[in-house]
């Protein structure tokens, strides 16, 4: 043996210690080329809107990415060009009404108010951007000090995320931080958001996409399971029932480890549920006995859908501890929601942070937009007139529930409504994670061609056009949908 490799296998003698073992990471071998071209190719000069509709298309089969739908669908998903009252226009010169505001959003439809224009282009100018926690721009205390004025109650603390999804955030971590508890209770058929934690809270299979692991989150049955009924000779005795139910799995968890009941006020995506007289009220009486707070979900039906201003006003007596609302705070123009608390929970924060923020909370140039915007809501009366228009709503619904044998029911309140299909021999004709159907891919055809734009969340048929249709278009609106639904009661063998 040479003197070397004496050597080398003395090295390699155990001994006792805890030295590390010898290793070198991986060497990058795969190295590519990351230097940007910095140069914009003539047609991003071209005028917005002289673009073809080849070149959308290219553009976007070859960089889009859908994000609730397969990304395949953006290959003939309508190329929109221009929208202008409650209606769309193509590429093709076709024109759709709206009928549920794109995701029940453009409360105000597509003509914008000058003043929403003049507010939104000023503010630009004179400050595009202030961060939230650097400095206060006046529109940012107009819109708190409005919605304070606004809102029932002491609902006074404001906070102006960017979406739906972020405002609920917000609320699950002021509940935990101002209550020391931890846990969530979610209705299952309710949406509350994207992100982590509003995405864990939903109760739909769009929560089985982030892998239904997060903690902290506990499913509750509405007073609307799918497949059973609760016992009880009549609607209050049912009522009774479901909060009993909920009562029970309130004890069975725990309310020392509750922090937070979160509700929609009514619930949109999965069928337009609104809860039977005295369920609300007797969830806002559970909170109190058991020191839990109480949040409304008002993302979609906030800013008037319902006939009131947030729908939790359509339970007499009932002011929840948080509401969140986004969508018709600007009527989508531009990304911003809202959280509210009450005074108490507002006060709590004085001397330590939310423990939520994002860079864009408080947006100055959104915020000029939803001021203007709900202050044109409440100018124009556009409350009253869905109040004025449910009425017709529920009776055209009617007439088409019973002229249609597809349809099972259908339920409304102020501009929202939604009908509930079976098949011929009353079963479910589709779960809501499940492909769509072939009867309802005919639907969907009949429906656009009837000159109809919306979405389609099967066995749900939504209704929720802007709310400043006229009666004409509405009952036009429906009669479009009626020669639809022919369609759909062939195509389900009825």
């Amino acid at each position: 043996m040479s003197a070397a490799q004496i050597a080398n296998a003395a090295e390699l003698v155990a001994t006792k210690g805890g030295k590390h073992w010898p290793h070198k990471s991986p060497a990058l071998s795969k190295a590519v080329e990351n230097a940007s071209k910095l140069t914009i190719s003539p047609e991003h000069d071209e005028p917005m809107g002289s673009w073809s509709s080849e070149q959308i298309r290219d553009a976007t089969s070859s960089s889009v990415m859908l994000t609730w739908a397969p990304g395949k669908a953006r290959h003939s998903t309508p190329i929109i060009t221009h929208g202008e009252g409650v209606y769309l226009f193509d590429d093709k010169g076709n024109k759709y009404l709206d009928w549920t505001s794109q995701a029940v959003c453009s409360n105000i439809g597509y003509t914008m108010p000058q003043s929403v224009l003049d507010a939104t282009l000023q503010q630009m100018k004179n400050c595009a951007f202030v961060y939230g926690g650097l400095g206060i721009v006046e529109v940012r205390a107009r819109l708190s000090k409005l919605m304070t004025e606004l809102l029932p109650g002491d609902l006074q603390g404001m906070v102006f995320p960017s979406s739906g999804s972020e405002a609920n955030e917000a609320a699950i971590m002021m509940a935990r931080r101002y209550t020391g508890k931890y846990k969530v209770i979610n209705w299952y058929r309710s949406y509350h958001g994207g992100t982590t934690n509003s995405q864990q809270a939903t109760g739909d299979f769009r929560r089985w996409y982030g892998g239904d692991h997060v903690p902290g989150f506990v499913k509750a049955f509405s007073p609307f399971p799918l497949f059973w009924d609760y016992a009880g000779d009549d609607e209050a005795e049912r009522t009774q029932m479901a909060l009993n139910m909920l009562e029970e799995l309130i004890l069975n968890e725990g309310p020392d480890t509750i922090a937070l009941l979160q509700f929609e006020s009514v619930v949109g995506g999965g069928g337009v549920l609104v809860p039977p007289p005295g369920y609300m009220q007797g969830v806002r009486a559970m909170c109190d006995k058991y020191n839990i707070l109480m949040h409304c979900d008002e993302v979609m039906v906030g800013f008037g859908r319902t006939g009131e201003l947030f729908g939790f006003q359509n339970y007499e007596g009932v002011i929840p501890d948080i509401v969140t609302a986004a969508k018709g705070i600007t009527s989508a123009a531009l990304p911003l929601s809202m959280t509210a608390v009450r005074k108490h929970i507002m006060e709590a924060f004085e001397d330590k942070p939310i423990g939520w923020g994002s860079t864009y909370q408080g947006h100055p140039v959104a915020m000029a937009c939803a001021y203007e915007n709900v202050k044109y809501l409440i100018k124009n009366d556009i409350i009253g007139h869905v109040q004025r228009l449910a009425p017709v709503v529920d009776e055209q619904m009617k007439n088409l529930a019973e002229n249609h044998p597809s349809i099972k029911q259908y339920r409304s309140i102020g501009l929202f409504g939604c009908f509930d299909v079976h098949n011929p021999d009353g079963s479910n004709p589709q779960l809501q994670h499940t492909a769509v159907d072939k009867a309802f891919v005919e639907y969907k055809k009949a429906y656009t061609a009837n000159g109809l734009m919306g979405l389609l969340r099967p066995p749900h048929l939504h209704v929720a056009p802007p709310l400043v249709i006229s009666e004409d278009e509405l009952i036009d609106g429906f009669e479009r949908q009626d020669k639809a639904l022919d369609v759909l009661d062939e195509a389900l063998g009825f």
